[in-house]
């Protein structure tokens, strides 16, 4: 990375969205930030293809939710935005659509910061996901987003770092009672199912090395987050499943992809 950190970044750790943006090409991360990348794929050398596959079920459930009338989204977790994030799909899709993101790494944030800086119509939240208050009183919510009408709220591979110890379910409840009917959830997760060869090392090694440890989760756990949403066909299945652009964007082995994806609207 060329720019000099912000201010209270600490590059003795690797930081799971700056090593995200690392799998996907972009160039806001640190030395630290890359060993780690390496060392994962030194160990599942298809690590980047699963991470490409997530950021193209982010744009394929943004432009169905778009199509379907959505003109508001909240991205929580929302990391770098690289090309190709929601804001980009959902305004080229929707002219004025509005979105706010919320992170808390402070690349993160000061990158977005820069990037919307000139886009009206998108900005950013220095927030925890974990506090649903903060992030919906925030001012950049209450004055961007309008709550009574339909939002797509996004929490796209985030909630694997949200431990069993700070409940997610009941903070994706809290949400879901925050929002209109006609709202849309939009989830991917990494999961143990289809790798269990190299999952759960993957899993220590994001627990031994970053903040924000890795929880990997079952179909049936990740389709509980949508209890009270309707699951919106083809329901939750793995990242290249959903939705796909084509059959043949299918692989013969789906499940080598790990991550599992959905979306429900709330009825």
């Amino acid at each position: 990375m060329s720019e000099a950190p912000p201010e209270h970044v600490d590059l003795e750790k690797p930081n799971a969205a700056r090593v995200y943006d690392y799998y996907l090409g972009g160039d806001h991360n640190f030395a630290v930030d890359r060993q780690m990348a390496e060392e994962a794929i030194a160990m599942w050398p298809e690590l980047p293809l699963v991470m490409q596959a997530n950021r193209a079920f982010l744009r394929r459930a943004v432009q169905v939710c778009a199509e379907r009338g959505i003109r508001q989204f909240l991205d929580l977790g929302s990391g770098i935005p690289t090309v190709g994030n929601v804001h980009e799909v959902a305004q080229a899709a929707a002219p004025g659509a509005r979105v706010v993101y919320v992170d808390t790494d402070p690349v993160a944030v000061a990158y977005s910061r820069k990037l919307l800086r000139d886009n009206p119509d998108a900005t950013i939240v220095d927030a925890d996901l974990r506090d649903p208050e903060r992030v919906l009183g925030s001012p950049e919510v209450t004055e961007l987003l309008d709550l009574s009408e339909p939002v797509a709220l996004m929490m796209v591979a985030v909630l694997h770092f949200v431990p069993d110890s700070d409940a997610p379910r009941k903070v994706v409840a809290r949400y879901r009672e925050a929002l209109a009917p006609g709202s849309y959830l939009v989830i991917s997760h990494a999961s143990h199912e289809g790798r269990p060869d190299v999952g759960p090392a993957h899993a220590d090694l994001y627990r031994e090395r970053t903040a924000t440890p890795l929880t990997m989760r079952s179909t049936e756990e990740v389709t509980g987050f949508f209890d009270g949403f309707e699951l919106v066909e083809p329901g939750v299945v793995f990242l290249p499943q959903w939705r796909p652009a084509t059959p043949g964007d299918v692989e013969e082995h789906p499940e080598r992809f790990t991550g599992l994806a959905g979306v429900g609207r709330k009825p």
